[in-house]
């Protein structure tokens, strides 16, 4: 069974009828109940500890947002006096009397609000901390709990984005920033209790400001969590092509399909971009309706104040009490409205989370439920089983299946690709549940037995064998979890897996390795080729001794050599328990005690090796295909051998010569080192994404970044230049607020008629400054929203596209997983975004508001202005010591967030090895102990960074207690007056707000400057062999040419550890090449190399006597195909897959897709499917068998026509009979192009032009088959081991 693979039967009815109970059995193991989240949900795994924190943390709120409204009474107050002293209605002693008693308690008021507003937002920044990890810690383990078929159906691409932007929304929506949203609701409602106190009938006339605020906010709020969800989902859909692509590089860059690929990337953001586009509009609209009627208000408010004061029932100082009042509740109820998108934003997020964690699969590894047997015999039975895949319900897979396996026997299945071998055993561990019928292990159904215990009895070799990326030690220590030897001390461990590794012919070649036993291994094995991660994976099934043992092509990376040690390895490995084992290659099951011959879902023969070659039935015919011919001394007796065996041999030679040099050679090369580097490009790809892009040493300043942000960002200049115009001078209309105040202010000084006529005229300019208002809103909302959608999409694109550029060696880094890079790609453009949209906008406003303040302070008095600002500085240090700080914190966080992330990533993306080494418990502690750095560094931030936004709030009302003290002092000089006085007031506290609204975006600003920078330096990188060069010589037609010249070569990643050593080798035009040899000799790094995914130490390769280091890289692999050992599908339909490989400008019809089809043998099985063509074949082609894959791979290569065919493992999948069909079709397509094929199964590659024998990096033998044999050496001892005898007892 492979790591991701599905079978699809090859099945004509799709008309398949099943009862209710049938269908409620499929739909058990793909439905997800869709839920609606409520915000409080988010707080589920909140402790008693946290919820005594939050309520200390709302309770000092609660004080913080009481001071503000305290302050507006203070105002009042100060006003009366002032119009009191103006029109000399007190004296200069009792007026200074006042002011300095006033000014002494503003001081007390700005220490409370230090101290509370400190405890207010360190305790949630704290709770939020701990109540996100815990969400974190509990979405992995839920996503680890789910079946295979939920995988199946939703893919696990999704889970890098979930657990890390969404994570990112939900701990943003339940921190500070409640805290401050909780702190302008009691602000909000304490200044309208003060409003109404002081004057009801004014209050009453000002109430629906009320209504419209909180109508308007509903619908930001209802609306904007809709399109957040949206924008989301599109999100999570390009966060799953770009998975897939980045894991699969080495087919991508092969293929040349990195356009193809962008381009499907670019639709689902352009998706996420209209879903934003329209927030955008929404948010414009609404937000300016709102300060239009908050402005609305104030104009008849002032009028109104001016009839109650003309009528005596209140003073100046009570209307300017309940003005503020309101205002600065009306005020904190737009912040309100603005931060509360936060909380929406985390609503969203936590729905698809929160679905997950709820989710009880039907199959559930984290139930304790089901009978935990002391003694496990072995014997299984399947008992009319019939299956349908629940993600292909109308495709039957297993029809009416029976089978006996007796304890400590040997059950072989073989078959053609499809016909159901890997979903047996996909059944025996219990992945899926079959439709009816029952499988029993020792007289239990496996239903009632514990899933857990069940799967810990087992041990599984994959054709496709994942290693995690830590140790070698480790991955085969993993192979003792839940067993009796798991805590066992580590020296007899370690004992323990070198045995296992002897057993599995590794420990020879581990000793070799730089760090043997220590060497890291790199994500899914990449650093390691085909045969030793599948020895490795071999000594982590065996380790245990499991009483079951099922082996799923567990020997078909291997080389003749290791296989037939191996192979003896784990004929004694089988004795004394049960084993099954799916074969392609029938010489390793000859000895089985039964073999199982299957097609279509239903056993066609069974028996003996010996019995069923009497028959002279389906499986005799496998056989003969692969009988192989045998080396003898007597010439005579080779001749005579020839002649019989060579009309089948030939066709299975040429056809699986042409296959594996076309393509398996490059996707074995591609598959092991390829993946290597694949997958290692992913690591170092994060790694210069995440860590600041190590090879782009320069240190970015916020300047270069803005103005490259800004290039990227041109063309919605015009755009962004009317919202940065708007933005301005929407800041800039506030200090005019300032002097129709002051005026205000100044009219209620007087009576009658005077009082009267400037109150109506200054009430009507509020109107007007309404109506300006109204307008720069609602176009700076618009404009830099469009703008940032845009840039948004831009920047993903961008991103994207530069990591498909990069080069091989740049995936083979270890920092460069695929889990990092992709959440580079979700978090990091989010960050930016956020600076480049709404927060951009909010700061540019806030800086001309600070400027326009201070020079209209200065122009009215500059005495006071000065004193004003030199408490200013006060403030900007703060902030600026805030923004320092912040960033430090948010560069460590990410760097530890990123590693956890790609843990996760890695477990989802191997889920089926997980689930079978019952490795669950295991990841979740490795997951839980990686995220103590992250939550370290959010606590000090919850210590030290809320310290300074305290100090930085608590500034603002120190500078109101000197402005008013100071202004006294000028006041009663009669250096002043009231209006100018309140002009200067008004402008400089607005000015201090507003600078402390720049310091409120402190981490956006951090987090989308350190964004900003991995970004550019990511787009700016420049790879050694670089895709989008044009220069380089371009050959139109090639011959096919090749040569290897004194090639030495190391990977980049591991200098210290030469590969090929002196490599020569010469494949002329039209000749059909083959390279056999010990895994890790070089076999796929010569593949590799001849595609250029890396540069050569020294010596040269040629094609037509042309360096390839001189020709154009894109235009050198457009005369080649590379078919990998394990074949790389993404999530599109056949056709599309199939399609990848077409050349630029290539014209394909569905004929030509037919006729590649056709000569890969996958035509029949593609027209048997319901949708045929149409069909989507799931994520890494999760919804095929691993035959099946490799020939719509095979097709892929072929409809490029190309010059150069590279073939690694290419029918390693395949079974007899299509193996026979396939490389029939494979030598006839490679006629007339060059074809360098690697090759385990020598019978497919004995009637090639040349075979050559690498070892230790360079070439020990060479010649063809028959010229081999007769040196009796290395060849000679592989060929015998893999013949094929009527019998081996």
């Amino acid at each position: 069974m492979t790591e991701s693979v599905t079978t699809i039967p090859i099945e004509e009815s799709s008309d398949i009828r099943l009862d209710p109970a049938e269908e409620q059995v499929l739909k058990d193991q793909v439905d997800v109940p869709k839920r609606k989240e409520s915000y409080f949900a988010l707080y589920r795994f909140a402790t008693k500890l946290d919820w005594i924190i939050m309520f200390i943390g709302l309770v000092f709120t609660t004080f913080a947002g009481i001071a503000v409204p305290l302050m507006t009474t203070i105002f009042g107050v100060m006003v009366d006096n002032y119009t009191r002293f103006q029109t000399h209605t007190m004296g200069t002693d009792e007026f200074s009397g006042y002011v300095n008693h006033l000014a002494l308690i503003l001081l007390v008021v700005a220490i409370a609000i230090f101290v509370a507003t400190y405890v207010a937002i360190a305790t949630w920044v704290y709770t939020s901390e701990r109540i996100t990890r815990q969400i974190r810690e509990r979405y992995f383990r839920a996503v680890l709990r789910q079946n295979i078929a939920y995988f199946d159906k939703y893919g696990s691409g999704e889970v890098t984005t979930r657990i890390t932007s969404d994570m990112h929304f939900i701990q943003d929506g339940i921190g500070e920033k409640v805290s401050l949203s909780f702190q302008y609701v009691v602000q909000f409602i304490s200044c309208f209790i003060i409003a109404i106190i002081i004057s009801w009938k004014m209050t009453l006339v000002m109430s629906y400001l009320i209504f419209l605020l909180v109508s308007a906010s509903g619908l930001l709020s209802k609306y904007g969590a809709i399109f957040s969800k949206r924008i989301s989902n599109f999100n999570s859909r390009a966060g799953i092509i770009a998975e897939e692509a980045i894991s699969t590089i080495r087919t991508a860059v092969a293929f040349g399909a990195q356009k193809k690929l962008s381009k499907l990337y670019d639709a689902c953001l352009d998706d996420a971009r209209k879903e934003g586009l329209k927030k955008a509009l929404m948010t414009g609209c609404v937000l300016g309706i709102m300060f239009l009627g908050i402005y609305t208000a104030y104009s008849l408010a002032f009028w109104f104040g001016s009839i109650m004061i003309g009528n005596h029932e209140l003073t100046s100082g009570q209307v300017t009490n309940v003005f503020f009042a309101i205002l600065v509740g009306s005020i904190n109820l737009t912040n309100f409205f603005t931060d509360v998108q936060a909380l929406t934003l985390a609503i969203g997020a936590s729905s698809k989370i929160f679905e997950a964690i709820d989710r009880i699969p039907s199959i559930d590894t984290a139930s304790d439920t089901g009978d935990k047997p002391k003694d496990v015999v072995g014997h299984i039975q399947l008992k009319n089983i019939n299956f349908v895949y629940p993600t292909r319900p109308n495709v039957k897979t297993l029809s009416d299946i029976s089978l006996d396996v007796e304890p400590g026997s040997t059950i072989a299945l073989v078959g053609s690709s499809g016909s159901g071998k890997s979903t047996i055993v996909s059944l025996i561990l219990r992945f899926y549940d079959p439709i009816s019928g029952d499988v029993i292990l020792d007289g239990h159904e496996i239903k009632s037995l514990n899933l857990t215990w069940l799967r810990r009895q087992i041990g599984l070799v994959s054709q496709e064998p994942i290693l995690f990326s830590t140790s070698i030690a480790e991955n085969v220590s993993y192979g003792l979890i839940g067993s009796i030897y798991e805590n066992l001390p580590d020296n007899e461990k370690r004992e323990m897996i070198e045995n296992a590794c002897k057993m599995a012919n590794a420990h020879e070649f581990i000793l070799k390795l730089p760090d043997k036993y220590e060497t890291m291994v790199g994500q899914r094995g990449i650093l390691l080729s085909g045969g030793q991660k599948q020895r490795i994976a071999i000594a982590r099934a065996i380790i245990k001794d499991p009483k079951i043992l099922l082996l799923d092509e567990a020997t078909s990376a291997l080389d003749t050599h290791s296989e037939d040690i191996v192979q003896n390895a784990l004929d004694k490995a089988s004795k004394g328990r049960t084993t099954i084992v799916i074969a392609h290659r029938l010489s390793t099951i000859r000895n089985a005690t039964k073999i199982i011959v299957m097609n279509e879902g239903i056993i066609v023969e069974s028996g003996t090796h010996n019995d069923l070659m009497d028959k002279k039935g389906c499986y005799s015919k496998l056989v003969e295909a692969q009988e192989i011919q045998q080396a003898l001394k007597d010439e005579e007796t080779l001749n005579i051998l020839n002649s019989f065996i060579n009309p089948t041999k030939d066709k299975i030679t040429t056809s699986f010569t042409t296959k594996i040099n076309g393509d398996n050679q490059l996707a074995h090369t591609s598959s092991n080192k390829s993946l290597l580097s694949s997958r290692s490009i992913f690591i170092k790809k994060k790694s210069d994404v995440e860590m600041g892009l190590e090879h782009n040493k320069h240190n970015y300043t916020a300047w270069e970044l803005f103005k490259k942000v800004a290039f990227i960002n041109r063309p919605e200049m015009l755009l962004l230049s009317i919202g940065i115009i708007t933005s301005a001078i929407n800041g800039c209309m506030y200090p005019f607020f300032a002097i129709i105040f002051s005026h205000v202010v100044q009219a209620f000084t007087k009576t009658g008629e005077t009082l009267h006529k400037e109150a109506t005229f200054w009430a009507l300019m509020f109107l007007v400054f309404a109506v300006m208002i109204f307008f720069a809103n609602l176009i700076q909302n618009i404009t830099l929203g469009i703008s940032s959608e845009n840039l948004t999409k831009r920047i993903n694109s961008m991103s994207f596209a530069s990591i498909l550029r990069q080069d091989i060696s740049f995936f083979d880094e270890e920092n460069n997983s695929v889990g990092a890079l992709a959440s580079h790609l979700s978090l990091d453009v989010t960050h930016v975004k956020g600076l480049a949209g709404s927060t951009l906008g909010n700061i540019l406003q806030v800086i001309s508001t600070i400027l326009a303040s201070i020079v209209v302070s200065f122009i009215v008095e500059w005495r006071l202005t000065l004193v004003c600002l030199c408490c200013i500085p006060l403030l900007v240090g703060s902030g600026a010591l805030r923004i320092k700080m912040l960033s430090g914190f948010q560069q460590k966080t990410k760097k530890a967030y990123e590693n956890s992330a790609q843990i996760a990533c890695e477990g989802a993306d191997n889920i089926r090895t997980v689930a079978a080494l019952t490795r669950e418990d295991h990841l979740c502690e490795i997951y839980h102990n990686l995220l103590d750095e992250p939550m370290r560094q959010g606590f000090k931030n919850a210590y030290l960074a809320s310290t300074i936004f305290a100090f930085a709030n608590s500034v603002n009302v120190l500078v109101n207690s000197v402005t008013f003290w100071y202004g006294s002092r000028l006041f009663m000089a009669n250096e002043l007056d009231i209006g100018k006085m309140f002009t200067v007031y008004m402008a400089v506290m607005l000015g201090s707000t507003s600078a402390g609204r720049v310091f409120a975006h402190a981490p956006d600003m951090t987090k989308a400057k350190s964004a900003s920078a991995t970004i550019i330096s990511l787009i700016e990188r420049v790879p050694k062999i670089d895709t989008w060069r044009q220069d380089g010589e371009a050959v139109k037609t090639i011959k096919g040419h090749l040569k290897f010249s004194d090639v030495n070569f190391h990977y980049p990643t591991r200098p210290n550890v030469p590969v090929l050593q002196g490599l020569n080798l010469e494949v002329k035009p039209g000749q059909y090449a083959a390279l056999v040899g010990p895994s890790g000799c070089g076999k796929s790094t010569t593949i590799s190399l001849t595609e250029r995914f890396y540069e050569v130490t020294s010596g040269t390769i040629t094609i037509d006597e042309m360096d390839i280091d001189k020709m154009n890289v894109t235009n050198l692999r457009e005369h080649i195909a590379l078919v990998s050992q394990e074949p790389s599908l993404y999530n599109m339909t056949i056709k599309e897959n199939i399609i990848l490989g077409c050349l630029p400008g290539q014209d394909i019809t569905q004929n030509d897709v037919e006729k590649a089809c056709r000569e890969a043998n996958i035509h029949d099985f593609i027209v048997g499917l319901p949708d045929g063509y149409n069909t989507c074949v799931g994520g890494k082609g999760t919804q095929l068998s691993g035959g099946q894959k490799q020939r719509i791979a095979i097709a892929r290569a072929l409809i490029r026509n190309p010059k150069i065919l590279l073939l690694d493992e290419a029918t390693s999948a395949l079974d007899s009979e299509s193996e026979k069909v396939v490389q029939k079709a494979l030598d006839a397509a490679a006629r007339g192009r060059t074809t360098l094929a690697i090759a385990h199964r020598l019978s497919t590659i004995q009637h090639a032009d040349v075979i050559f024998v690498i070892k230790d990096g360079k070439v020990h033998e060479q010649g063809t088959h028959q010229e081999l044999l007769k040196l009796e050496g290395l060849y000679y001892t592989m060929v015998q081991r893999q013949h094929l005898g009527e019998s081996n007892s």
